[in-house]
């Protein structure tokens, strides 16, 4: 079974990604005592995204790296938080999540648009795939739901359920990072 060494030590991320590439044995970088933090100061997801997975790759000695870079972008906010997602708010993700909340009291709901984008790159140090994967939905007016992480538990689907409010297995039929996983299984054959 090929690996595949995931840059995060994200516990919900690294469970999604290897209930999905079923196919891999995914290990923690931690797993392997690698305490690299690669800082995320590229203008896309993708470039974040790629540049943690050669600057890790780098030290596996031809050991395949996947990281990802995940943000939401809320149209009434022109985008925001985008790429700063997780770097525009000290504190937990509910925190930031209330935050985000606040930001939007009083709009209505079909104003309160939002796509949740994963761009997911993977490196054996001297080639690099990289796709998106996008999810679009509403900001709810409240945090909803156990299951999940990050921005989950506010990102509302079109049924009006939150991402959180979601099994493991349901969410992960519909995920940004499902569908871009998804692009590049049949890539990752030739690496």
């Amino acid at each position: 079974m090929k690996e595949i060494v995931v840059a995060s030590n994200n516990k919900g991320k690294i469970k999604d990604i290897a209930n999905i590439l079923k196919d891999y044995k995914i290990i923690p970088m931690e797993e392997i005592n690698i305490k690299v933090d690669v800082e995320e100061d590229q203008k896309t997801f993708e470039g974040n995204a790629i540049k943690k997975a050669e600057t890790i790759a780098k030290l596996l000695n031809g050991k395949m790296c996947l990281a990802d870079d995940s943000g939401i972008e809320i149209d009434y906010l022109d985008g925001f938080p985008g790429v700063f997602t997780k770097r525009w708010h000290e504190g937990t993700d509910r925190q930031r999540n209330l935050s985000i909340i606040e930001k939007l009291k009083n709009v209505p709901k079909e104003k309160r648009t939002i796509t949740f984008t994963t761009a997911i790159a993977i490196s054996n140090g001297e080639n690099t795939i990289c796709e998106l994967g996008t999810i679009k939905g509403f900001v709810a007016e409240n945090v909803r739901g156990e299951n999940g992480f990050g921005f989950d538990e506010i990102f509302e689907l079109e049924n009006g359920k939150t991402l959180a409010e979601l099994s493991d297995k349901e969410k992960n039929q519909i995920s940004a990072r499902k569908m871009a996983l998804d692009k590049l299984k049949d890539k990752l054959i030739n690496m």
